[in-house]
């Protein structure tokens, strides 16, 4: 073995051993993965990943994505020795308050992590979003494939395969025959309870291979089979390509390599010294760089830096050479702008007669993508139903690569998980949708997009019990709690068409993930002066009507304003002296001073009654313990809208009661 090579097994094995020992003094972790998939990361870091460590946002880098984000020690191993700012003090800081090496890979937390992973398989669906909007961009700009041929990256392991994100990811990936996704497969055999076989025993190679996919088989330890792969899969067109490599978990350790107890637990420190002594390192130092090791890398960061160097160059020129209008539309990509005056515009798009939220929503939102280029998505195979359609914008197909519309199919969890890796590639503000009740399926892809404060919009119609016939299975009821229980996502359920447009206006201006709820039953918009003097979704909520010396207000969201607006006719009639607010949004007027939520919500107003046909799950926080709330703590029943309104309480009628024996 050459010298060059005895450096090259020497650099793998410290990507081995720095893991191994980060795990170990943390005294928690996943040793086994780093140890066996070491021989792929380094070969592919140092070898073919281009990257600029000292800018980890440079427009032609390729994307890596480890979604077995429990060995999250391999990439922080790598991030430090590709220079991307982690120090081996970091390194020992592994899984500790304040690290920026935290349990699993978490995106704009520690530079060079491209996207948060840990639910096993999310990763893997977002970064085939990422290679979706990397294909988006190049055609929109009229980039050459020698120029913009990134790649997308990804390990995986046999718990990302078994998960059924996979399936739904990989399916549309074939179908997309999207060849700038690159699929490491680590095969090792060994999952938490041992083999793999006492739950799985698919030929996943032929399970690719009907997706489309193009399937390479190495020896997952073999260099020269590991090159060779990457090379094939460089150059494959029409397909996304998987390689799996049979590995061995816990490769190195002597006595535990193979066995699904080197996959949770550090090495005890006996087994520990032995795989340094086995690789030829000092079993009595800890998170050790050989010099040559050191050497080695700085010459491959030379190397990058001359193909980054070369690449800016052709970038230049070829960015020289474009038409205004082109590099208009590449600036407004990657800064994904949006008007100033957003919200003066979609307010011209708002229909004069009563539609349903939905339809509303599909007119706004297609008048939004004509002023932002960045709006990009699809439904759940449900188009036609959530209106979410982008008329004349085209698909996005194996052949078009710049359709915004996104056929996803009938699979939501992958479709979420996919918008959010097209809002990490940086040139997007990405939509999905479906009907609200399957928002369940999607409560991974919401809660990741609000982890990593993901740029996207939620849209899910059909938002309430007033579907009507389709009966219970498909009424939402506890989905809007569960929306407004995840930190860091707003949500926003307009009460008619103009709310629809500050809705959307409030999301594409929004510094983090937005649901918006929309209905199937029309609804008549709210009076022209409220809308002109009053309304103001983007504070969240806002006084809609008031008589003075008021006893009671009434606080409703979505198609219950309108039942609010009834029921008030009819309390007034009774004497009594009535304020309605419109709360389309909690998180929207939890971000407002307490100078307007006093004039929204005053404290000296003590009867307060919330109307939402929903769950009454935290509604107690704004009517207060002896409030009235008036929802729907129960799953629905098949019938038409108005019969479920008439039973369960929701015409103007009925909330007039209920709110007069509440006043008394």
């Amino acid at each position: 073995m050459s010298c060059k090579s005895d450096v090259f097994k020497k650099a793998i094995d410290t990507v081995r051993l720095l893991s191994a020992d980060g795990v170990a003094k943390a005294k928690s972790g996943h040793p086994g993965m780093p140890m066996g998939c070491a021989d792929y990361a380094f070969t592919l870091w140092s070898e073919f990943m281009r990257f600029r460590p000292e800018d980890p946002t440079w427009l032609g880098r390729d994307r890596f994505v480890l979604s077995a984000g429990h060995g999250s020690m391999m990439i922080y191993s790598l991030l430090h020795l590709f220079g991307f700012g982690l120090t081996i003090d970091d390194l020992k800081s592994f899984r500790q308050w304040g690290s920026l090496c935290p349990g699993h890979p978490e995106y704009g937390h520690t530079k060079g992590i491209d996207a948060t992973t840990g639910p096993l398989a999310s990763g893997l669906a977002s970064a085939i979003g990422m290679a979706i909007g990397m294909k988006q961009f190049q055609a929109a700009i009229g980039g050459c494939d020698r120029l913009f041929n990134q790649k997308v990256y990804v390990i995986s392991g046999d718990g990302c395969i078994m998960e059924g994100t996979s399936h739904e990811a990989c399916s549309l990936a074939g179908h997309l025959k999207l060849d700038n996704l690159i699929l490491f497969y680590d095969d090792n055999d060994i999952s938490i309870e041992g083999c793999t076989d006492i739950a799985m025993t698919e030929d996943v190679g032929v399970r690719f291979a009907a997706y489309g996919w193009n399937v390479i088989n190495i020896d997952g330890h073999c260099v020269k089979q590991i090159r060779a792969a990457i090379e094939m899969a460089r150059v494959t067109k029409g397909k996304p390509t998987i390689i799996i490599g049979k590995t061995i978990i816990g490769k190195g350790a002597p006595n535990m390599a193979g066995s699904e107890e080197t996959h949770g637990a550090p090495l005890p420190e006996a087994e520990l010294k032995a795989a340094k002594v086995a690789l030829g390192f000092n079993p009595e130092e800890s998170f050790v760089v050989p010099a040559d090791v050191r050497a080695l890398v700085d010459q491959k960061l030379a190397a990058k830096a001359a193909c980054a160097a070369e690449w800016d160059s052709k970038f230049a020129a070829f960015k020289a050479g474009m038409e205004a209008d082109k590099v208009a539309l590449m600036d407004a990509l990657l800064t994904k702008a949006v008007p100033a005056n957003i919200l003066e515009q979609l307010l011209k798009a708002v229909p004069e007669k009563a539609v349903a939220t939905r339809v509303s929503g599909g007119e706004i939102m297609n008048a939004a993508a004509k002023l932002v280029p960045s709006m990009t998505g699809g439904s759940a195979d449900l188009n036609p139903s959530t209106k979410t359609y982008l008329k004349g914008l085209g698909d996005f197909t194996a052949d078009n690569r710049a359709g915004r519309n996104i056929h996803f199919g009938v699979r939501e969890l992958g479709m979420g998980l996919i918008a959010n890796g097209l809002a990490l590639a940086g040139y997007a503000i990405p939509f999905s949708s479906t009907f609200m009740v399957f928002s369940d399926y999607m409560k991974p892809a919401l809660r990741l997009a609000a982890i990593q404060q993901l740029h996207e919009v939620f849209v899910f119609t059909h938002d309430s019990i007033f579907v009507g016939e389709d009966g219970p299975t498909h009424q939402p009821i506890e989905q809007l709690a569960m929306f407004r229980s995840i930190p860091g996502l707003t949500t926003i359920r307009p009460a008619e068409s103009n709310e629809v447009a500050h809705a959307w206006a409030a999301a594409l201006q929004a510094d983090g993930p937005v649901v918006l709820c929309l209905t199937r039953q029309n609804l008549k918009n709210l009076p022209a002066d409220v809308v002109a003097n009053r309304m103001s979704v983007a504070k969240g909520a806002y006084v809609v009507s008031c008589e003075e010396g008021f006893e009671v207000i009434l606080i409703a969201t979505g198609s219950e304003v309108n039942a609010a607006l009834g029921a008030t006719e009819i309390l007034r009639a009774k004497g009594k002296k009535v304020r309605v607010v419109s709360m389309p949004s909690w998180e929207l007027f939890e971000k407002q001073s307490a100078e307007y939520k006093e004039k929204v919500l005053p404290k000296s107003c003590c009867k307060r009654v919330s109307i939402e046909a929903s769950s009454t799950f935290g509604w107690a926080k704004y009517v207060g313990f002896n409030g009235l709330t008036i929802g729907i703590d129960h799953f629905g029943a098949s019938a038409p809208a108005e019969k479920l309104a008439e039973e369960y309480g929701f015409t103007p009628e009925c909330i007039a009661k209920r709110i007069a024996d509440y006043l008394g």
